[in-house]
C-alpha cells in the first residue's frame, strides 16, 4: 500500500535574511538527508508563497510504501539547522492512503 504525505512548511524572515548562498548549503543537505531515503521515500519540494497558500510558504509531497522509513526521514530532518534554528517549523501533515478503500472492499470479502 502506498501512502502519500502533504508536509505544510512555513519558512520564517530569519531564514530569508540569511544570505542566499548559506541557504542552497541547508537545502542541499536537506536534499543529502532525503536522497539517502529516495529508495523507499520519493520526495517532492515546492515552493507556495509567491501562490495563495495560506499559512503555509512551501510544501513537500513524500511518497512511500514504508512508513518507518519515512520517520526515520522525518526524524533526521527534524534535527537538522534549519528546524532547530528556528528558520522554519512544520505546520502541518496532511497523509492518505492510495486507493484504500478498494483494499478495505477486497479484505471485508474474505472469511
Amino acid at each position: 500500500m502506498k501512502y502519500m504525505m502533504i508536509v505544510l512548511l512555513e519558512f520564517y524572515p530569519s531564514w530569508l535574511a540569511l544570505p542566499r548562498e548559506q541557504r542552497q548549503v541547508y537545502s542541499a543537505s536537506l536534499r543529502e538527508i532525503t536522497a539517502r531515503y529516495e529508495d523507499r521515500v520519493q520526495t517532492r519540494f515546492f515552493d507556495a508563497e509567491a501562490l495563495p497558500g495560506r499559512n503555509y510558504t512551501d510544501f513537500v509531497v513524500c511518497e512511500t510504501a514504508d512508513l518507518k522509513a519515512y520517520h526515520f526521514m522525518r526524524e533526521e530532518t527534524r534535527a537538522h539547522e534549519v528546524y532547530t534554528n528556528g528558520w522554519m517549523r512544520i505546520k502541518d501533515v496532511v497523509m492518505g492512503m492510495e486507493n484504500a478503500y478498494q483494499l478495505y472492499e477486497k479484505e471485508k470479502q474474505k472469511p
